[in-house]
């Protein structure tokens, strides 16, 4: 703005003031900004959360399954050798035989989970057979299947704690408030445990064939 003096007709001096500008609509528009910003990096950090444990969940699923295939390489064999000795123990032959295929035929983490936990209980009563048939105590097999289960057994269990804790971590963050919204986002819903079956709940199974 232009400003001029005058004294006694004549211009004594001229100089411009600056005009006011107002920064209000510059500083309400920075902060609407912001806040877009800060929750774009907030939901795709949300979102990568979700992938990360899904994702964590499927690894170690992977690793059960490396255990549980060395479990399956073995029963056929310990079934064959156990027939030997208690033909007529055909019920639980059948079970399984049965859970070991569902196993394989099924279609979904969820639903080899349950299989598998299954064939866990019928694999423990298959080995305490050797309590009402004393002579799988001294058969050669056993002594060798004894090495091979114990360690697969461990093995397993250890697998199983990885898997349930990244199941817990994934199903915790999926019932939280905005959790949930981000495993919708992401397409990931909620993981099925590995529980371990009776009689072998409380411990790692320790399979003994020998005195």
């Amino acid at each position: 703005m232009e400003v001029v003096q005058v004294e006694a007709g004549n211009i004594k001096n001229v100089r411009y003031a600056p005009e006011k500008k107002s920064y209000a609509g510059w500083i309400v528009l920075g902060v609407i900004v912001l806040i877009l910003i800060i929750g774009f990096a907030v939901a795709i950090g949300g979102y990568n959360t979700a992938v990360r444990r899904s994702e964590a969940v499927k690894t170690n699923w992977g690793q059960v399954e490396t255990q549980l295939q060395r479990r399956f390489d073995v029963i056929p064999m310990l079934l064959e050798t156990v027939k030997g000795y208690a033909a007529h123990e055909t019920e639980l032959f059948t079970h399984i035989a049965d859970a070991r295929k569902a196993y394989f035929q099924a279609s979904s983490t969820t639903q080899k989970v349950q299989a598998a936990s299954i064939l866990q209980g019928g694999l423990s009563r298959l080995l305490l057979l050797q309590e009402r048939y004393p002579d799988l105590k001294a058969n050669q097999n056993f002594l060798t299947f004894q090495a091979q289960i114990e360690g697969t057994e461990n093995r397993v269990a250890v697998a199983r704690t990885r898997y349930n804790q990244a199941v817990q971590s994934l199903n915790t963050y999926n019932k939280e408030f905005f959790g949930s919204m981000f495993c919708r986002w992401a397409g990931v819903g909620p993981a099925e445990y590995f529980k371990a079956s009776e009689p072998a709940a409380t411990t790692v199974p320790e399979v003994k064939f020998g005195d």
